[in-house]
């Protein structure tokens, strides 16, 4: 009866009500009262509630992301210091994951390179998980942690792009891989480091004090996955060039960075895949990119999906968007039709 002296006055409750029956129509009377207010209750939840609810949610039914893979071994690829570096924390200090698979029939390596603005780098999504997937593909991986701002900007991560390949081609037989099935792939602005040291390679400088640096640091092949490709306002995304040039760069650096300026006939063969509303990086860079591909007769696929979001990596977290799960099978049967990766097992 508390409920209903909260909803009705004392002399409201003994008017209407003969005393015989009190109980039972007043516990029906309450009942109609309250139920609007309790379904809106269940229907809009306070913000209190819906936090506590968020909090106290089981674990089931937001499933944690599965646990990074562990590289074999970690090795640094300046071991005496990297050149231009400003201390020695391990922010100063450009490093490969190595991930080594059961067997690797094609004898093939792919440097990776995490996106991230040259700012940060989104390690597991765009680095470990995608290494996990070449290994089971029978194909080696190389996970580069490259530096970054606000600590380094041009020529830094070049620099540490370029001493990757290097480093993987000069231990090539150590790894189980040919000297000529080095790749490389880039993420985003990953995808900027990639193009750029897939158009401004050289073939190293014979008898080097540095016998790593004896080695050429082209790559075999370039994987580019929703790339900053371009420097060049409207094609570049601003926050990459903020931190890789700062504000006021020259223009002939802006365009010496802009891959799709710099192809020629010995441009790596590419694989290009994005997404078309891409809202972070334009799309448009791609296609110029690809363009000059064609144009230097250098050998191209390129995937363009309708939609999806920026930083999909393998495209296996985004339900909203189940066609982008189909991209690395795409990868796979060019790897495979090039040679960089074994025939896909077959039953009869």
């Amino acid at each position: 009866m508390t409920a209903l002296r909260c909803a009705l006055p004392p002399s409201r409750r003994t008017r209407f009500f003969p005393s015989g029956r009190l109980a039972l129509v007043a516990a029906v009377l309450c009942a109609a009262l309250l139920l609007p207010n309790v379904s809106r209750a269940q229907s809009t939840p306070s913000p209190t509630k819906t936090l506590a609810t968020a909090v106290t949610a089981p674990q089931s039914q937001t499933p944690a992301a599965p646990a990074a893979p562990k590289p074999s071994q970690t090795i640094l690829l300046w071991p005496k210091g990297a050149p231009g570096a400003v201390g020695d924390t391990d922010l100063d200090k450009p490093a490969l994951a190595v991930f080594l698979p059961a067997s690797n029939p094609a004898h093939t390596g792919v440097v990776i390179c995490p996106g991230g603005a040259y700012m940060h780098l989104t390690m597991q999504k765009e680095g470990t998980d995608v290494a996990a997937w070449f290994n089971a593909r029978g194909v080696a991986a190389f996970v580069l942690t490259y530096r970054l701002a606000p600590r380094y900007s041009y020529p830094a991560p070049i620099d540490d792009g370029m001493r990757a390949v290097r480093y993987v081609r000069a231990h090539a037989a150590d790894y189980g891989l040919d000297a000529d099935h080095i790749g490389m792939m880039g993420f985003s602005a990953g995808g900027h480091l990639t193009a750029t040291v897939s158009t401004h390679f050289d073939a190293g400088t014979p008898n080097a004090a540095d016998p790593i640096n004896s080695f050429s640091d082209r790559p075999d092949f370039s994987i580019l996955c929703y790339p900053v490709i371009s420097m060049r306002d409207v094609l570049t995304h601003a926050g990459s060039r903020h931190a890789l040039l700062g504000d006021s760069a020259d223009p002939k650096l802006i365009d010496f960075l802009s891959a799709e300026l710099q192809v020629t006939n010995t441009t790596p063969p590419t694989f290009i895949y994005f997404t078309v509303n891409d809202e972070l990086v334009p799309v448009q860079g791609s296609v110029e990119y690809f363009n000059a591909l064609l144009r230097a007769r250098v050998p191209v696929e390129m995937h363009l999906f309708q939609a999806g979001p920026h930083g999909t990596g393998l495209g296996t977290a985004y339900p909203a968007f189940p066609e982008l799960r189909e991209w690395p099978t795409l990868l796979e049967n060019w790897m495979r039709f090039n040679g960089w990766m074994a025939p896909a097992a077959t039953t009869p």
